[in-house]
């Protein structure tokens, strides 16, 4: 199974990318989000996700491995394939989606394309528990790998912090989430006791 690609991008299209490795083209389909750090005779690497089926094999790719693991958790909810993960990681950036479902915003969950009520519910409810474990990991920079336990500053933390405390790290991300939205970044001493405001509340 292919796990990453480095080349040059020959074709960048809407929905995916040509990149050519030792001459070989690779089609590979990406999110919004990876495709427009690309362009057109440059340099890439991608986290890859290789799909097999009796008719097809299909490329997935990421800019990052974090990314890359959304597409595939997102996936685990009932009728959510691919193209859908594909169409969610398009509309919302890994933040907007961490704080999407640790809030139960249904509304930001259907922006995107193929995404209805029914679906957006499904996917808040049915994640909401998994995403603190995602939330905890570090975002990639540029053409890096994401270690799996990478803290995440200040609202890694304090979710570690308040999951000490006896608070679950599905109510401890949500509240700071509440935290983060109505005060903006803070430091992670704000963010318990704000947290801590809000949950006694």
């Amino acid at each position: 199974m292919i796990g990453k690609l480095t080349g040059i991008v020959d074709v960048l299209a809407e929905d995916h990318v040509i990149l050519d490795v030792g001459g070989v083209g690779y089609l590979v389909h990406c999110p919004a989000s990876t495709l427009a750090r690309l362009s057109a005779g440059a340099s890439a690497s991608l986290m890859i996700e290789t799909r097999v089926t009796d008719e097809t094999i299909r490329l997935y790719g990421f800019f990052g491995a974090e990314e890359r693991e959304w597409f595939r958790l997102l996936q685990t909810v009932q009728n959510v394939g691919a193209r859908v993960a594909l169409n969610i990681l398009s509309s919302l950036s890994l933040r907007e989606l961490e704080r999407a479902l640790a809030l139960g915003d249904k509304a930001a969950m259907g922006r995107a394309q193929g995404v209805g009520p029914k679906l957006a519910l499904r996917l808040v409810t049915e994640l909401k528990d998994k995403a603190p474990s995602m939330m905890l990991r570090g975002h990639a920079d540029e053409g890096g790998i994401v270690p799996a336990i990478a803290p995440r500053g200040p609202e890694a933390d304090a979710a570690a912090a308040l999951v000490k405390l006896g608070y679950s790290p599905g109510h401890a991300a949500e509240a700071i989430a509440r935290v983060v939205r109505e005060l903006g970044e803070s430091p992670v001493d704000v963010l318990i006791r704000e947290s801590l405001k809000a949950m006694g509340r």
